[in-house]
């Protein structure tokens, strides 16, 4: 049967799939509309059954802090290439898929992709989105953060690349706009300086093994006698925490302070007992875990 104009209009803008897609669809369906999209999110699911071997490496990371300050989401969406990443329909997507975290908080990227929020459901809105542009695209990890009588700050490098948000705990409620931007420098430290971990008893102990037998080795090596091999190993393990533990870490804004200055500096003027609670530091050439 004759496709019309206005049929694979609508069916475009229902879908936002290319025209020639769209036309073939409806031919294919003979003029069923409903059809028709089914046949584009097969041709998605079909695209990225496709390309999923290949790398996808580029896209956005989101945040958004909510609940006034008592909740927070990190979110990753991938593509394999930055021109798609900067793309209205990724860019859309991405934030679709940020306001479905939001409203649901799933436990997992399988229990978001069951999820449908304004009648659109994820994992159909992601094969669509495949199937029109035709690269690999993900979800790759999201996080969540909460914290009780505390706040949360946010913060997004300049082309959303990488993203962090870092929580604080015991702040005095007439003090949270004063502790905001206090917050959100140490939330672009985060983004600069990579820390670990922000206290040193946080840090995993096979990693301090690992650095402790490294320095021993290389004292070794340069000679130094063995009864002195775990002094000096312990002296370059606090050079390690220093570099690696947020609060000690030299504060890349004012290199006079420490990252800990800043919350003792608050806490000593608001006579406070504010503390940095968790963080979560994501990019896009991380390690997915």
């Amino acid at each position: 049967m004759a496709i019309s104009a206005t049929q694979v209009k609508e069916l475009r803008d229902k879908t936002g799939a290319g025209m020639v897609d769209c036309k073939k669809a409806l031919e294919e369906a003979n003029g069923d509309f409903q059809k028709a999209i089914e046949l584009l999110r097969k041709k998605g699911a079909a695209v990225a059954a496709k390309r999923a071997e290949k790398v996808a490496n580029e896209g956005l990371i989101l945040t958004r802090v909510f609940n006034n300050g008592s909740s927070a989401v990190i979110v990753e969406i991938n593509c394999e290439t930055d021109f798609v990443a900067k793309s209205e329909d990724f860019v859309n997507f991405a934030n679709f898929v940020l306001d479905t975290l939001v409203q649901n908080k799933p436990a997992d990227i399988n229990s978001l992709l069951q999820l449908s929020m304004n009648g659109k459901n994820v994992q159909d809105e992601l094969n669509a989105l495949i199937g029109k542009i035709g690269e690999k695209i993900q979800i790759s990890r999201f996080a969540f953060e909460n914290v009780e009588n505390g706040l949360i700050v946010d913060y997004i490098h300049h082309g959303s690349k990488l993203g962090v948000i870092v929580s604080a705990e015991n702040v005095p409620q007439d003090k949270v706009s004063e502790l905001q931007p206090i917050l959100k420098d140490i939330a672009m430290q985060i983004a600069a300086m990579r820390p670990i971990t922000i206290y040193r008893d946080e840090v995993d102990k096979s990693i301090i093994e690992k650095e402790l037998e490294i320095y021993k080795e290389l004292a070794r090596k340069e000679g130094k006698p063995e009864q002195v091999l775990e002094k000096i190993a312990v002296g370059k393990l606090n050079k390690f925490y220093e570099e690696n533990c947020l609060i000690e870490q030299i504060f890349v804004k004012d290199n006079s302070k420490k990252v800990g200055t800043l919350i003792e500096e608050f806490n000593k003027k608001n006579n406070s007992q504010v503390k940095l609670a968790r963080f979560k530091r994501f990019h896009l050439s991380d390690e997915k875990k």
